[in-house]
């Protein structure tokens, strides 16, 4: 192996590698993955002139030890581009490489087959060849060979140098199977050029991979008193009552919207009313009474004891707890008091509340991150590691968009180095530069503009987009609803359409999360609004979760979750291809792991089909390429429908028909015969 240093002056070497990915803002930002994602490396490798040239992608461990390998392939003949996929094994700060270099094999065995054939300087290409392998074989230390590849070697050359044989015959010799195989996995480099190394940011896999389930505490179990005419809020330890049921549906956390004190002054009544009655909860987003702020727990929830309880339970059932960040306070919060500077005063003396016109949220005071940065930023991270030390290891971040982006990159960092473990999920609905960069700077996961995708162009872009290339720093988080959020398509869907859209969030991203109540189909917008009628926010809301299989949501749910388990494919982000369909209505992707990276050590391949049509039935072809996935074209495979328990016989065209009554969708597993 030779290596050539970059030349004083240029940033070129002698083999040019350029456009690697993935790589953020020229590595201002690190890229993401998890322990045992298969991160797809990508570089654009080529040299002047005609001679054949390889590349190979290398994972190096924050000790600084390369630890994984592989030869890149080209995925685009005629572009120069080049893909290897690397696993990293641990989490932490690693970094990333790719190797351009001159093929000495690949360009001989091109040139040779075509002299050979015309009988043209047949003896030459042949000699050359000989020692060519010669070389290779005779490598010592690092790059050497093991003994099987030497003897395949050195009986190739054997071959080529036996003139009792034809000239095609030797070379045969030298273009076998197994000399390929050989020097596949150990080429002979000639003129190696490495490119950077770029930082790769690895966290424990659920940065990447989970279903979250959203509850409001003190709904679960509150209940009216009639004999006092007024409600009595439900309570932590009540709440942990339903965790076996949520735990039983395949849920990896629990997340809860703030459990703090919420203020009286202004307090929202039912559907964001501006007038509250007298035991009207209040939004929990109106954080802070004499009873405490962000550090303490709304009394009618109970205790840190009981905060502990749920936390235990949960884990108990093998599940973590994310709680709701809300950075912003009620007038009655006590940083109102002891630290006004840290709101925004108005000409007439009053404090600010928080507007989004035409959206009013009277009974909320933004923090103003420019009078007090430090105090603010200190006072945050104590706050923070009070829920951390009560167990919580995710974090919900309300409206992080309207925070400063340096001081989100600051808490992250510090949060990160003392609780790698620590997850953190941005609610920012807002512009993407600003949704892309808060993950850039930290922020695992994000909300996503899925919940707007509705049609078959606009649900196929977005998958395309959310596992391309931006896939590499922001993980999405499919959501079908969200307390603040009832889009219209499931406004006048019912069943069938909440069944597609879990469907399509549960299989499309390796993240998801439901909002409680899904399982009942709560469909009622309020008028003009897409939020629900009695919005939970503001009131509270029991559910009689005994109706939930009946209704057969809550099976679905159970089933997704069981299957996303199951198939590793389906933990994978990078890994999804949308196939081309002939009807408008039905959408389809398929997720592909190899062997090689699968943690099973057998390939899986999960296909999905989806009627968007809740009414109709909807037929059509679904277009796969059977070759990519490694399977034979010309050969049927068994497509076993883990949905329905079906099992077919698919081809590289598939003619499909989805009756909405009977089903929403093919999930098909693809295993060759």
């Amino acid at each position: 192996m030779t290596t050539r240093p970059l030349s004083p002056g240029t940033s070129v070497g002698r083999i040019p590698v350029i456009d690697v990915s993935p790589v953020a803002e020229a590595g201002r930002f690190p890229a993401k993955a998890v322990v045992g994602e298969a991160v797809p490396v990508r570089a654009t490798v080529f040299r002047e002139g005609h001679d054949a040239v390889g590349a190979t992608a290398v994972l190096t461990d924050p000790s600084g030890i390369d630890r994984a390998s592989a030869r890149m392939v080209d995925i685009a003949p005629g572009l120069d581009r080049f893909e290897a996929r690397l696993v990293p094994t641990s989490t932490g700060d690693w970094t990333f490489r790719v190797e351009g270099w001159s093929d000495p094999y690949g360009t001989w065995a091109h040139d040779a087959a075509i002299k050979v054939e015309a009988g043209v300087d047949v003896e030459l290409m042949l000699t050359e060849g000989a020692l060519l392998l010669e070389r290779a074989a005779a490598r010592t230390g690092t790059d050497a060979m093991s003994r099987a590849s030497v003897r395949v070697l050195r009986e190739a050359v054997i071959g080529l140098r036996d003139v009792r044989d034809t000239p095609q015959e030797r070379l045969s010799a030298g273009l076998s199977d197994a000399v390929h195989a050989a020097l596949a996995a150990h080429p002979l480099r000639d003129m190696l050029t490495r490119s950077e190394a770029y930082p790769l940011t690895v966290d424990r896999p659920l940065a990447l991979a989970g279903s979250w389930y959203e509850l409001f505490p003190r709904s679960q179990g509150a209940r009216f008193d009639a004999a006092a005419g007024k409600w009595i809020s439900g309570t932590l330890r009540t709440a942990a009552l339903d965790l076996p049921r949520i735990a039983g549906i395949g849920f990896d956390v629990v997340y809860l919207t703030p459990v703090h004190p919420i203020g009286e002054t202004h307090r929202k009544g039912p559907n964001n009313s501006l007038f509250a009655d007298l035991g009207d909860p209040g939004s929990p987003y109106a954080i802070g009474s004499p009873a405490g702020g962000h550090d303490a727990i709304e009394p009618t929830l109970g205790t840190f004891d009981d905060f502990d309880a749920f936390v235990a339970t949960a884990r108990d059932l093998g599940m973590e707890v994310a709680l709701d960040i809300a950075l912003q306070c009620s007038p009655d919060h006590p940083w109102v008091t002891e630290h006004p500077d840290w709101f925004t005063t108005r000409a007439d003396g009053t404090i600010a509340y928080a507007e989004n016109p035409p959206k009013k949220y009277q009974d909320i005071y933004p923090l103003n991150f420019d009078n007090d940065p430090e105090g603010i930023y200190t006072e945050i991270r104590r706050v923070l590691q009070v829920w951390i030390d009560h167990g919580v290891t995710l974090f919900r971040v309300d409206n992080p968009h309207t925070k400063p982006l340096d001081f989100w990159a600051r808490i992250l960092a510090s949060v990160r180095a003392a609780h790698p473990e620590v997850i953190f999920l941005s609610e920012a609905f807002t512009r993407p530069a600003m949704m892309q960069t808060l993950a850039k700077i930290g922020f695992h996961q994000s909300y996503t503009y899925f919940t707007w995708r509705n049609t078959k162009e606009e649900i196929e872009e977005y998958l395309a987009e959310v596992s391309g290339e931006q896939g590499a720093w922001l993980r999405p988080a499919f959501w079908p609803t969200t307390h603040d959020i009832l889009p219209p398509y499931l406004q006048t869907t019912g069943v069938r359409g909440f069944a597609v859209r879990a469907i399509l969030a549960a299989l499309g991203s390796p993240t998801w999360g439901i909002y409680s109540g899904y399982e009942l189909v709560e469909d009622v917008p309020r008028p003009g609004v897409d939020e629900q009628i009695d919005n939970e926010k503001y009131e509270f809301k029991p559910r009689d979760w005994s109706k939930a299989d009946g209704i057969g949501i809550n099976l679905l749910l159970g089933r997704l979750n069981e299957l996303r388990r199951t198939h590793p494919a389906l933990q994978q982000l990078r890994n999804l291809r949308v196939l081309p369909t002939s009807d408008d209505a039905l959408v389809a992707f398929v997720k592909h792991l190899d062997a090689k990276h699968s943690p099973t050590g057998l390939a899986d391949t999960v296909v999905v089909v989806v009627n968007l049509d809740p009414w109709t039935t909807r037929e059509g072809i679904v277009e796969l390429d059977l070759h990519a996935l490694g399977l034979d074209p010309d050969h049927p495979v068994v497509a076993h429908d883990v949905l329905s328990g079906d099992t077919y016989e698919w081809g590289s065209s598939v003619w499909v028909r989805l009756d909405p009554m009977v089903r929403a969708a093919h999930v098909v597993h693809l295993v060759a015969p």
